[in-house]
């Protein structure tokens, strides 16, 4: 190792200017110094990019958390990889939605993830929770949520839509025991795209920031300062988001899989129906006739794909109605991970919306 050393040490040394030049024997020091400070980094784990793009947000300048679910891959159709399971065996801390989202994971973490705190963030105070829908085409439905859903202005204003799922005992206790009863047929008794609402992004920033603090307390100023930031941006996004979809929020259009009822509930827009209830089931030929059908009878402008999932399904939908075709991506599927994916995922939905809506 000295050996190595000793010439990357001497060529150092030489390309320092004069004026600007550091004693050799304190070069090892500095290096060392460099190295410790990404040792010093928890190991931190991720389930989905949506999350690995919150917990890389509030880690900038401390360390990098790693994903599990990276590429064009679901959470619903995932599955571990051995490369995965190290990561757990390593870990330090582990955030994921919870079981409704990854199943995946459930008993991985059970195994594996005994020396890290593992994050549920479907548990995070101040969630806004809505329940799951159990029909595919549910215009009759959504027609009332429309009607009823608060303004943005006005969410935006007061967080009604926050607050109130953090009154004490709003969900927590109940969601608990719901989501152990229903899990068993793969969905729990709420709708698992939680991020999909940006003031859900920001209660679930708070607990991975509170719970990096306690990890890491020696970065704790760091993680802190980037958690109000971040904050800070999602307020902008939020309201960036409202403009950009109010011109179209009252087109109903139908989606691949009923992933989008956070967003059409912050924002107030108009989705007619999905093809499929969840992704991992494939609907039957009478399912694609229903809801071809209903595009017809709605009046539906758009019907959106999803682009880890079968396009020729949102072709035959739409075949013979006036309906454009256009692509969503709730899960990032296209993006790559980073701390700025969230913020492109959620531009990427609103503009793809007013796109394919603005030109039906």
């Amino acid at each position: 190792m000295k050996r190595a050393l000793g010439p990357v040490l001497h060529s150092l040394a030489l390309r320092i200017p004069a004026t600007l030049a550091i004693p050799a024997f304190a070069i090892p020091a500095l290096l060392l110094a460099g190295t410790m400070q990404a040792a010093d980094a928890p190991v931190v784990v991720t389930s989905i990019k949506p999350i690995h793009s919150l917990v890389a947000a509030i880690m900038q300048g401390v360390g990098e958390p790693e994903l599990i679910v990276d590429g064009a891959s679901s959470p619903h159709t995932y599955s571990m990889k051995p490369s995965n399971a190290r990561s757990l065996q390593e870990a330090k801390v582990i955030f994921w939605v919870g079981p409704n989202l990854e199943a995946f994971l459930e008993k991985p973490l059970e195994a594996l993830g005994s020396n890290a705190s593992v994050v549920e963030l479907d548990h995070a105070p101040g969630l806004t929770k809505l329940p799951f829908r159990e029909g595919g085409a549910f215009e009759a439905h959504d027609d009332g949520d429309h009607e009823s859903a608060p303004e943005h202005a006005d969410a935006a204003g007061d967080d009604h839509d926050h607050d109130h799922a953090a009154e004490p005992g709003h969900d927590s206790d109940q969601a608990h025991h719901d989501d152990h009863e229903e899990h068993e047929h793969g969905h729990g008794a709420f709708d698992t795209h939680l991020w999909l609402d940006p003031m859900n992004a920001k209660a679930m920033a708070t607990v991975i920031t509170t719970t990096l603090v306690a990890a890491d307390p020696a970065n704790a100023l760091t993680y802190q300062a980037n958690a109000k930031a971040l904050d800070d941006k999602l307020t902008a996004l939020d309201n960036e988001i409202a403009a950009t979809v109010a011109p179209v929020k009252d087109k109903p259009f139908v989606v691949f899989h009923d992933a989008y009822q956070y967003f059409e509930h912050r924002y107030g827009i108009r989705v007619a129906g999905s093809i499929t209830v969840s992704p991992e089931t494939i609907p039957g030929a009478e399912r694609v006739s229903e809801i071809h059908r209903k595009v017809g009878e709605l009046g539906a402008t758009c019907v959106f794909a999803e682009p880890q999932f079968e396009p020729r399904l949102v072709k035959v939908v739409i075949e013979g109605t006036s309906a454009k075709s256009g692509v969503l991506d709730p899960e990032a599927a296209t993006l790559k991970a980073g701390p700025d994916l969230y913020f492109t995922l959620m531009r990427g939905i609103a503009d793809s919306m007013k796109a394919c809506l603005s030109s039906a």
